[in-house]
């Protein structure tokens, strides 16, 4: 790597940089990706993730509903209907991929499209789910890879393909930090796909893209995409050295909800602000977790039940109804320009019904969290304390960030049964008989 620049202040993050003589890095710098998932697995170390991981699993037999606010699924809310995907470009990039692997590989990517595989992505480090192909392996050529990168950026815009590539970079300087790069590296990212027939033009198909602080779903019905969930996250989120550096994400989303709360009115921030402190003692049993913390809709996490809190939108002043257009539209900027602007104009529609909450201080330092959420979008901001970082207390170079389409519309479930012929709905591969 190369140096930092003389002189200059040290990144907030490098006074929390963790001691690699414990025996948790100088172990995890012997393992891959595979070795290090069966440790964990297998040894239940550490113990906080180890229980939830077992809990994600409980939750994974549940069959899908989708995130709802009071346990009952809303009808009507989403459409067919021809957003201007270049569907061709995504399904050109996508058929790429398939024409470069082997046979093997073939029966490890590519899924039914009702396949329960697509929901068990998850964030942390740990390869909990290896399906696909993961772009860091030794049977994954320089080709491939290459090319399963074009599919993201076929699918994506322009500025949401470079959050992603930065994301994966950052991930990739976090192992580096740590001592462990075979575990977290800038490609150790798993891709699959669901549609039996393969991508299309005319019929529904998917992938999955999914690691350690990047993960992305995208449902496709010809000119229509749904991408949700997603979870954006890093630790930490600045590139401070190397080739990279410089490199930040997730300044927008940050910097605007914290000027949005800043700028209510005591009686409204009294309102918005559910909760005072980062981790509160008024804080009901659950609802604070080690690894999400504050957030509530990360993976595993398809069918919660997430209660609306805080302020109507709606009622805000219409300043403050602009900050919360400009957060949205930045937690939609992984879509295409002409999907981005009719999923703001459908969640802008719901303003009545949308709900914007807070965690924390809102002085210029502090560390928070807030959430957004209405019938067709939740999204949710967290700083976090550290993980590989020794930060005991959140601090804003930790960063989560997710996007779901609740009342069913992620993976494009709700869309999946309009689509003709299938309008029974689906049922996963372990539910049919």
């Amino acid at each position: 790597m190369a140096s930092s620049d003389a002189g200059a202040a040290p990144s907030p993050f490098r006074q929390f940089l963790p001691d690699l003589s414990l025996p948790r890095f100088t172990t995890m710098k012997t393992q891959d990706a595979h070795e290090y998932a069966k440790a964990f697995m297998e040894g239940g170390q550490p113990p906080w993730i180890h229980g939830l991981w077992k809990h994600w699993l409980e939750l994974f037999k549940e069959p899908f509903k989708g995130v709802t606010s009071n346990g009952k699924v809303r009808d009507g809310l989403f459409q067919l209907e021809d957003e201007g995907v270049a569907i061709e470009k995504v399904v050109e990039a996508a058929n790429a991929v398939v024409s470069l692997l082997s046979d093997a590989q073939k029966k490890k990517t590519i899924y039914h499209l009702d396949a329960p595989e697509w929901r068990t992505w998850s964030n942390p480090e740990f390869l909990l789910s290896n399906k696909g192909i993961r772009l860091d392996e030794p049977d994954v050529s320089a080709e491939l890879r290459a090319a399963t990168m074009r599919v993201l950026e076929a699918a994506l815009s322009p500025e949401g393909y470079e959050k992603a590539v930065a994301a994966m970079r950052i991930n990739g300087f976090l192992g580096e930090l740590v001592g462990s790069p075979a575990v977290m590296n800038e490609f150790s990212y798993n891709f699959a796909l669901f549609g039996s027939n393969g991508p299309s033009t005319t019929a529904p198909w998917g992938f999955s893209f999914y690691g350690h602080h990047l993960c992305l779903n995208a449902f496709f019905y010809k000119n229509q995409m749904v991408l949700s969930p997603w979870f954006t996250g890093a630790e930490p989120n600045l590139i401070d050295d190397g080739p990279y550096k410089g490199s930040r994400i997730l300044t927008v989303e940050e910097a605007t909800g914290l000027e949005l709360m800043q700028s209510l009115s005591p009686e409204t921030q009294a309102k918005a602000q559910i909760y005072k402190q980062m981790r509160d003692p008024a804080m009901p049993r659950g609802r604070w977790n080690h690894d999400d913390q504050r957030h509530l809709c990360g993976a595993y996490r398809d069918n919660r039940i997430v209660p609306y809190e805080g302020v109507v939108v709606s009622e805000l002043p219409e300043a403050a109804q602009a900050l919360v257009t400009k957060i949205v539209d930045a937690f939609l900027s992984y879509l295409p320009a002409p999907v981005r602007a009719k999923r703001l104009s459908q969640v802008q529609q719901w303003f009545h019904e949308t709900y914007f909450c807070w965690i924390g201080g809102f002085g210029d330092e502090d560390p928070f969290y807030y959430r957004i959420q209405s019938p067709v979008i939740i999204v949710e901001f967290d700083h976090h304390s550290g993980v590989f970082l020794n930060n005991a207390e959140p601090a804003k170079f930790h960063i989560h960030t997710l996007l779901r389409t609740p009342n069913g519309g992620d993976y494009g479930m709700a869309l999946r049964a309009l689509i003709p012929g299938r309008e029974q709905g689906f049922l996963w591969e372990g539910e049919r008989s």
